[in-house]
């Protein structure tokens, strides 16, 4: 009896992994009102979808809704003392420059931190290493795309 009940219990378990890694990998959709930079690159402002492009991908696939051709970009794992209550964009702004930081989903206290870029670093001594304005925009999950 005692065994059958661990087995239970860890089947539960596994299967609530299974199920919170999926909607971890569900694609973000996020309607951003200004232009950004991502990694090297320069993005207009619109709605965007933000994914891994495969389950075992370490990268994120930045796109806009409208089809526009995608780009990738490189994060490294960033924690939080808690879950979020909303997954998020983060961004960085100098002036009128917006630069993504972090990508969080809700739920989670793990999340994405893209480096900085030589543009992000060079705003930065312009702005005499004083820390950047952060800008969060909200994202909500969507079901992937077929």
């Amino acid at each position: 009896m005692k065994n059958t009940l661990w087995k239970v219990t860890g089947l539960l378990g596994l299967a609530f992994l299974a199920a919170t890694q999926a909607r971890a990998q569900e694609p973000l959709l996020v309607s951003i009102p200004f232009s950004f930079t991502a990694g090297k690159v320069t993005l207009p402002a619109g709605e965007y979808r933000v994914q891994k492009p495969s389950d075992r991908s370490l990268a994120l696939l930045i796109q806009r809704t409208d089809g526009s051709p995608a780009m990738f970009v490189t994060p490294i794992a960033v924690s939080a003392n808690r879950p979020q209550p909303q997954s998020k964009l983060v961004f960085h702004r100098y002036g009128n420059r917006y630069f993504l930081s972090q990508i969080w989903v809700a739920g989670y206290s793990r999340g994405k931190q893209l480096p900085k870029s030589p543009e992000e670093k060079e705003q930065a001594l312009a702005a005499h290493n004083q820390l950047p304005a952060q800008v969060t925009i909200v994202a909500r999950l969507t079901p992937p795309q077929p």
